[in-house]
């Protein structure tokens, strides 16, 4: 039960810093596999040369207290390791700081779990006659063990109480097992103190730092199902953030002003739409916070938006701290899922469905830009945001622009001023860049003339090669992860730099 918390928590730990890809899944199950065969392995060993089960619960009382100490401990090595691996690493950063992570962080404790099952078959099996039984019997509660710590933190501890707190929780229950036989055998009570003591010490560190504890402007952090949250202020915007390394995902202007990011470039869909101010359907597919819905609301008359948000809780937030209209609608779905089951059309629909810094596959997929074709009206426009754009390795958003340029006969894309987004327009409407200069021209709010006459500018019309994401082939991770990989580099010539002058120090502050 433990063992399957903790891989669920050490998912969440590495989230807001490596990603909830496929790709660190991965790494995190491997690791944890390594250890647990490693485990077996001696403790079955350990358990024929002394099969005194005194030995097995001190194991267990350590794994306790390690697992304990990881919401607290495991920030640091994170960080610890990645500004190491910045002097280093010129390839697959992320990979290898999420391996290593999980190797220092992870394998020494789950090495101790996976003594428990061979031990406990060597000490409960009395004779060969009823050995398959027995050993039948501790697989059977070894399987409802994990079956409960898979749904248990995923359903209940983790959205409830967070991540820190469900590794203590399970640690704990470790610990009880522990103190439980050690106070029965009347055994060890110094080492049952002691290890008592460290565990206490290490609840209060590990909910004494958040996941950003150098971040002073923080006005909530917390968790969902989906997402590790936080939403810093300052006098100009508000900002919400689903990781911690990787930038900012809704952004709320005080002032009432554009972005100055992708969601001021993607505007120009309802005037490609054919906006005539009499009305205009826009349905957001990754509504975050509503940045796009609200700033087309405010800048377009006579616009309907609704929004798709599979995360309840960033819906919460956008009513509590982003002044997210009631007249807005939000509905908690998968964005494919609900596009399965809607009926209506709409003039605009905007993609925007981003996990961490990855595209879920399933709305990658020829299938589903099929999907969102067939929801359109006549001279429909969707536009997708493509994050992570790199010139040297740009290979998922060639792979996107194809997919897309294979279900829409007219493509066009705009790189975001000052950042790695661009923007994809597509639409059978052979016309929409004529409409988009016509509407363009009769816009009365100058702040959003000049934002489309960069649009405009930067504007080039895509032709689709043979790159085509399916459901059943779209590896997204991979493709996404070099891209990552690529813009870090780029980003790291800055902080190696900070680190030679200024050391670990310098890259928190």
């Amino acid at each position: 039960m433990s063992v399957m918390a903790v891989e669920l928590g050490a998912s969440r730990l590495l989230a807001p810093y490596f990603s909830s890809s496929q790709i660190v899944w991965t790494i995190i199950i491997g690791t944890i596999m390594i250890a647990m065969a490693l485990g077996n392995i001696y403790g079955g060993k350990s358990a024929d040369k002394n099969p005194n089960p005194d030995k097995l619960y001190l194991r267990i009382l350590v794994s306790a207290v390690w697992i304990a100490l990881i919401p607290f401990v495991g920030k640091f090595v994170i960080l610890g390791i990645s500004a190491l691996l910045v002097m280093t690493v010129n390839t697959n950063f992320l990979i290898w700081a999420a391996f290593i992570t999980c190797m220092i962080v992870f394998v020494y404790p789950l090495f101790l779990l996976g003594t428990v099952t061979p031990s406990l078959a060597r000490y409960t099996v009395e004779n060969i006659s009823d050995s398959g039984k027995t050993v039948g019997t501790l697989g059977a509660y070894n399987t409802i063990g994990s079956i409960i710590g898979t749904f248990i933190p995923t359903f209940v501890s983790i959205p409830a109480v967070g991540t820190s707190a469900t590794f203590l929780i399970f640690s704990g229950i470790l610990l009880i097992l522990g103190i439980i036989y050690f106070i029965s055998a009347k055994k060890n009570k110094a080492k049952t103190a002691v290890i008592s003591v460290l565990f206490i010490a290490s609840c209060f560190l590990s909910q004494s730092a958040g996941f950003a504890f150098w971040q002073k402007n923080l006005v909530y952090e917390g968790e969902s199902v989906y997402n590790y949250l936080q939403v810093s202020e300052n006098e100009k915007m508000t900002a919400l953030s689903t990781n911690v390394l990787f930038g900012v995902q809704s952004v709320y202007m005080k002032s009432g002003e554009l972005t100055g990011l992708y969601y001021d470039y993607a505007m120009a869909a309802p005037l490609m739409a054919g906006y005539t101010g009499e009305g205009t359907d826009i349905l957001v597919l990754g509504m975050g916070t509503g940045t796009y819905a609200k700033q087309c609301k405010a800048y377009l008359e006579n616009i309907s938006a609704e929004g798709v948000e599979i995360d309840g809780k960033i819906t919460n937030l956008a009513h509590e701290y982003f002044e997210l209209p009631e007249d807005i609608p939000v509905t908690e779905y998968d964005g494919r899922a609900f596009l399965n089951v809607c009926e209506k059309k709409y003039d605009v629909i905007m993609v925007d469905a981003y996990q961490d810094i990855t595209i879920p596959f399933q709305m990658s997929s020829k299938e589903f830009f099929s999907l969102v074709h067939e929801h359109l009206k006549e001279n429909g426009v969707m536009v997708v945001n493509m994050n992570m754009r790199s010139e040297e390795s740009d290979g998922i958003n060639i792979w996107l622009s194809d997919t897309i340029a294979s279900e829409f006969k007219n493509v066009y894309t705009v790189d975001v001023s000052g950042s790695t987004n661009r923007e994809l327009f597509a639409s059978d409407n052979p016309e929409m860049i004529n409409i988009f200069l016509e509407k363009s021209e009769e816009l009365q709010n100058r702040d959003l003339y000049s934002m489309m006459s960069r649009v405009n500018e930067g504007l080039v019309e895509y032709h689709g090669g043979d790159k085509i994401f399916t459901d059943d082939k779209a590896p997204v991770e991979l493709l996404g992860m070099s891209v990552i990989d690529d813009l870090i580099q780029r980003e790291l010539i800055y902080y190696r730099k900070v680190f030679k002058e200024k050391g670990i120090q310098g890259l928190l502050e």
